[in-house]
């Protein structure tokens, strides 16, 4: 169907009628998320995004079945189809209702047309008859003056939609989110550099991966509100798909350099730059050599000052098996080594590696950190505070961990009426080293967090109370104002929720996160909070929302910022809403359960006991803190934290063996340069079905802006199904649009 078809998505992106309207399609239908404050009681509406596409929508006031098991007996089917017109009258805004016939796992109704027989009796006033969704976006479109919406769907008034699941099985969501951002900032933009130089670009491998992923994309699979056997699946298809995903990285990164010239007695250390722009950035990588010392130099054989972190002696064999067989047991060293190179736009540069320093420096211990954006100072309760030196702002306890009972199930976080949550940086004690390097200081804090071990059958928290180990990781480069984030935990404990605090100082009413090729704004508190109880809603609308690559909050004058590549769960909390809040697992033992706090009434799904959604064991979240002075630079800061540099170290020793290409490769290529830094690149790739490589971008600011790439008048501008709308675009980027041009 040429329908944008949603019948169970729990709740619906404000970006979805653009996406939609990039495929051609011009038709919504779905269920869930709607009620009267988005503008309207009807079920038919026009549906826009902020970029003016729109779509027209058939919305399913009471879901995708409600003509499931349609009874024979007269008496019961009039009682049920009378509920079922009072509602659907209300809505309809012409002569045509859709009364679904089918469910979950269900047959056809071998008996339906006795049933819309006894029904024509039954109601001779109606029509009853058999139809197609195509069908009645006909009769729709006869209706003149709907009413016509914008944002996005997320009310739980007459349907739930589970605002606390983005943090179910936090482990399959963290997965997810690493896969994505690694398919798409890395291997398509590396896999187009490699074709731009004569390569093939393998779509089929890549698509396994894709269909790896979308498989755990359905609802309830992304939502991970499942049995544990079906997480089970799911995780060994993650397993899959990253597998595969570094595999062909690192093979793709192997051929663009091998293929380059050779220079006698050096090995070579290629440096993969994935952002549309040059930069001077700070390389980490690691070398693998029987040189004792090593030296880093340019093609032109300028030397590189490298930095040389630590040796590692390394058996033979764990470089190749064959040498040890042949009887060559002298070892390799690998080095850990950073150091700061300019690197050309969606492009590489490949340095050589000779015979050189052979000491390791190795990190000094400080009691602080100091780089020209911040003075950080780690704090005994494992927190630090953070000085911004661009406007002298403080920042007091960051990055403590609160923890709350989670009464609830795989849909929803439950919490105990009345419950202060505990805090780490009221009862820990943390052992804190900090770490200079050349071009970088490395923070690790480590404590255990005394939480109650699980809840009684009296649902209430135990007074029993069991440690979790934490440690904390900050990564703080001297050139780049992107704290790097790491938190590990070891949970021990049961029916819990563990949250990271962030406290930006800024009061607030709107917070800002991205969504789907753009950014949107949402309130720090939903107001609807102070009469849904009275109004009966399905579920209690707490401001716990969704982001997908940052989330921040900001005034006049400057800006805090999250980025993520795990956890895109968060809430903004505090006295003056200045705390964002990130989820940082959710431990429940059961998919579904009836009589929450927050979500009265039935369970959602069934009541089957998940004892792996405890997330017992460990669990790493991978985030990054930024302060700008404006809200869109944090959108820039999240592409940077997100598009890392690859590194591909070649010596004479490889485990699997290639033939050499046929392709000779430059020592540095660069494909493409972005000029106007105010677009954000989603992905580089080549076309499914021609020879075009094509350069994805969308605006996160609130201006129109101009897509400038170096070399380039007009453009091909081209939808997201790859057809080609316009020969001669201008480059004009609307505030959250996405634009695909021929690269």
């Amino acid at each position: 169907m040429a329908i944008g078809y949603l019948p169970d998505s729990f709740g619906q992106t404000s970006q979805l009628p653009m996406i939609l309207n990039q495929f051609d399609i011009h038709y919504s239908i779905f269920w869930r998320g709607v009620s009267e404050r988005h503008g309207t009681d009807k079920t038919e509406f026009y549906w826009e995004s902020d970029d003016g596409s729109r779509v027209l929508v058939q919305l399913l006031p009471l879901g995708y079945a409600i003509g499931k098991y349609l009874p024979s007996d007269q008496e019961a089917l009039k009682k049920r189809m009378d509920n079922y017109f009072h509602v659907l009258d209300k809505g309809a805004t012409g002569l045509t209702e859709l009364v679904p016939n089918g469910h979950d796992q269900m047959p056809i109704q071998e008996n339906i047309f006795d049933i819309l027989e006894q029904l024509r009796q039954l109601y001779p006033e109606r029509d009853f008859f058999l139809s197609k969704y195509e069908n009645v976006f006909e009769e729709i479109e006869k209706q003149e003056h709907l009413d016509t919406l914008k944002g996005e769907f997320i009310d739980g008034k007459y349907q739930r939609v589970h605002r606390s699941i983005f943090a179910t099985r936090q482990d399959l969501k963290a997965m997810n989110t690493r896969i994505e951002n690694k398919v798409t900032n890395i291997l398509e933009p590396l896999m187009s550099m490699a074709y731009s130089l004569g390569f093939r670009y393998e779509h089929g491998l890549l698509e396994v991966i894709w269909k790896l992923l979308l498989k755990n994309q359905a609802h309830d699979s992304m939502g991970a509100c499942c049995s544990d056997k079906v997480h089970q699946e799911i995780k060994a298809r993650y397993f899959e798909a990253e597998e595969r995903t570094d595999r062909l990285i690192d093979f793709y990164k192997r051929k663009i350099v091998e293929a380059s010239p050779d220079k006698k007695d050096k090995d070579k250390l290629g440096v993969f730059n994935f952002l549309p722009y040059a930069k001077e950035r700070l390389v980490h990588a690691r070398v693998t050599t029987r040189m004792k010392g090593i030296q880093l130099s340019n093609a032109d054989g300028d030397v590189i000052d490298v930095k040389i972190r630590s040796i590692t002696e390394l058996d033979p064999g764990l470089v190749d098996r064959q040498i040890v067989h042949y009887g060559n047991y002298e070892p390799f060293f690998e080095y850990d080594i950073e150091f700061v190179h300019e690197l050309p736009a969606m492009g590489y540069d490949i340095l050589f590696i000779g015979e050189g320093v052979e000491q390791a420096t190795i990190g000094q211990q400080v009691e602080e950190i100091d780089t020209p954006y911040y003075h950080i100072s780690p704090n005994l309760n494992g927190t630090v505070n953070i000085i911004n030196k661009l406007d002298q702002r403080s920042y007091e306890e960051v990055f403590s961990l609160d923890d709350t009972a989670d009464d609830g199930d795989e849909y929803d976080f439950s919490p105990l009426e009345g419950e202060v949550p505990l805090s780490s940086a009221h009862q820990v004690t943390a052992e804190t080293i900090v770490q200079e390097f050349e071009h970088a200081y490395l923070l690790t804090s480590s404590y255990s967090f005394a939480v109650p071990k699980e809840l009684t059958k009296a649902r209430k928290r135990s007074s029993d109370l069991i440690g979790i180990s934490v440690k904390l990781e900050l990564y703080v480069s001297k050139q780049s104002r992107i704290i790097k984030v790491n938190l590990s935990v070891d949970n021990q404990a049961k029916d819990h929720r563990l949250r990271l605090l962030i406290p930006t100082g800024i009061a607030s009413e709107i917070g800002f996160a991205s969504n789907q090729f753009g950014v949107i704004e949402r309130p720090v508190y939903d107001d609807a909070m102070a009469y849904w109880e009275s109004e009966n809603w399905d579920e209690r609308p707490d401001a716990i929302y969704p982001f997908l690559g940052h989330v921040g909050l900001s005034d006049n004058r400057h800006a805090v910022g999250i980025l993520t590549n795990s956890s895109r769960e968060y809430e903004i909390i505090g006295d003056t809403y200045d705390t964002i809040a990130i989820t940082v697992l959710r431990a429940v033992g059961v998919l579904g359960k009836e009589e929450l706090y927050r979500r009265p009434g039935r369970p959602s799904g069934i009541k089957l006991p998940t004892p792996d959604s405890q997330m017992i064991g460990k669990l790493t979240i991978s985030l990054a803190l930024t302060f700008t002075e404006d809200r869109t630079e944090v959108a820039y800061d999240e592409a940077e934290y997100l598009t890392t540099i690859e590194t591909y170290n070649q010596m004479p020793y490889h485990a699997m063996k290639l033939n050499k290409s046929k392709q000779v490769t430059p020592y540095k290529h660069s494909v493409f340069s972005l000029e106007n830094k105010k677009a954000i690149l989603s992905t580089l790739k080549k076309a499914e079905n021609s020879i075009e490589l094509l350069a994805r971008f969308y605006n996160p600011t609130k201006e129109t802006i101009q897509l400038e790439m170096n070399g380039y008048d007009k453009f091909f501008l081209y939808s997201l199904k790859e057809k080609i709308r316009h020969s001669h675009f201008d480059g004009t980027i609307r505030p959250n649009q996405v634009v695909t041009v021929r690269v």
